[in-house]
């Protein structure tokens, strides 16, 4: 598949390596973080393509990591990932710069395509 970088972001440490596994499979380069300062962190010494990103974390929230990843790395792709209470958030974070939002629980289909599409268009 493509040789992008998947940076999976979410504090549910099971559902994380059990999405970066099952992406793995299907030939995307993914590592996980579980909290935003760990993203960021990351991010700083192998920046992703793409961060998928949860909502809703405790500590710093998915919101905040948007924003401090639209400031320090602007060509980062974001696809959020929202549960049932956090639409709102979703399409806040889409106006901040998110490329999308994803309902949980995610269909890996649905998030596959979503990265693609992400990597296809120009920031």
């Amino acid at each position: 598949m493509d040789d992008w970088t998947v940076l999976l972001v979410d504090d549910e440490k099971e559902f994380a390596s059990t999405l970066a596994e099952r992406l793995t499979l299907r030939g995307l380069n993914v590592y996980t973080a579980n909290s935003g300062d760990d993203a960021l962190h990351m991010m700083t010494n192998d920046p992703a393509d793409v961060v998928v990103l949860d909502l809703m974390m405790p500590g710093m929230s998915g919101l905040k990591v948007l924003e401090r990843l639209r400031t320090d790395y602007p060509n980062v792709r974001v696809i959020l990932l929202t549960g049932m209470g956090s639409v709102a958030d979703g399409v806040k974070g889409m106006q901040m710069g998110a490329f999308d939002y994803l309902m949980k629980p995610v269909e890996i289909d649905g998030l596959i395509h979503a990265i693609r599409e992400a990597m296809s268009k120009p920031i």
